[in-house]
């Protein structure tokens, strides 16, 4: 299995939000960083077919994604930044709503569903209307829809936000559980979600691809990987 991205690019009239970027993937867990604005949540708009490049090509396997996006949607999980939800439904009635769309069968859904509300620690909230979500528990809901096929490709931007610190570290042990055979992006601010969870870093400022390595060899020299992270990005602007 394996993602590559080739000279990508997207522009929204004069900005330039992604600029020529490369990166080839195979499963683990790849921690996308960069500061707000760096370009991130486009890029991963493309990767799950939400947003079409301007140029550059997204192959899933060798299947050109622009081209044939089906192929890549069946496998697909995404949580985005903004995840939306429908306040009157109960978290069990919004799963299977979404599993329904991506053509999950009833019994297949049904135990998936017990699963990750079980897993998230969702279970007891069930059959609570969404409305009455705290943001945190509305993430973990966003979680679960992104999870519901079992993808083989898992986008996720911003996971841990509105998490407090036990349900992150249940999160990132479910990731942890899940690297082995799927290619898992997962972007964030959080340094130390990256740290304790990637198998490699991609640091991303103002569109550009500035570092791409395995997380140990980042923080060579440096006290923590948030301390490379910020030599990265500030080295990258005082050259520009």
């Amino acid at each position: 299995m394996e993602l590559q991205i080739d000279g990508l690019n997207k522009r929204y009239g004069a900005v330039h939000a992604v600029r020529d970027f490369t990166l080839r993937l195979e499963p683990g867990i790849l921690g996308l960083l960069g500061p707000n604005g760096a370009g991130k949540s486009t890029l991963m708009r493309m990767l799950a077919t939400v947003t079409r490049p301007s140029s550059g090509t997204i192959r899933f396997n060798g299947s050109d994604v622009a081209k044939s996006p089906d192929e890549l949607r069946r496998t697909l999980g995404y949580l985005p930044q903004d995840f939306g939800i429908y306040p009157h439904l109960s978290a069990i009635e919004f799963l299977e709503y979404i599993g329904a769309l991506k053509g999950i069968g009833r019994r297949t859904l049904r135990d998936r569903i017990a699963t990750l509300l079980d897993a998230l620690n969702l279970a007891h909230a069930g059959s609570r209307p969404l409305g009455g979500f705290s943001g945190g528990m509305r993430q973990r809901v966003g979680i679960a829809q992104a999870l519901l096929n079992d993808p083989r490709l898992l986008i996720v931007d911003e996971p841990t936000a509105g998490l407090d610190p036990e349900e992150r570290v249940r999160f990132r042990a479910l990731l942890r559980e899940m690297a082995g055979e799927r290619i898992i992006i997962l972007s964030t601010h959080i340094c130390s979600d990256v740290e304790s969870l990637a198998t490699r870093v991609a640091i991303v400022d103002h569109g550009t691809l500035l570092a791409d390595e395995h997380p140990l060899r980042l923080v060579r020299g440096c006290a923590s990987l948030e301390e490379a992270y910020l030599q990265i990005v500030t080295g990258a602007r005082v050259a520009a």
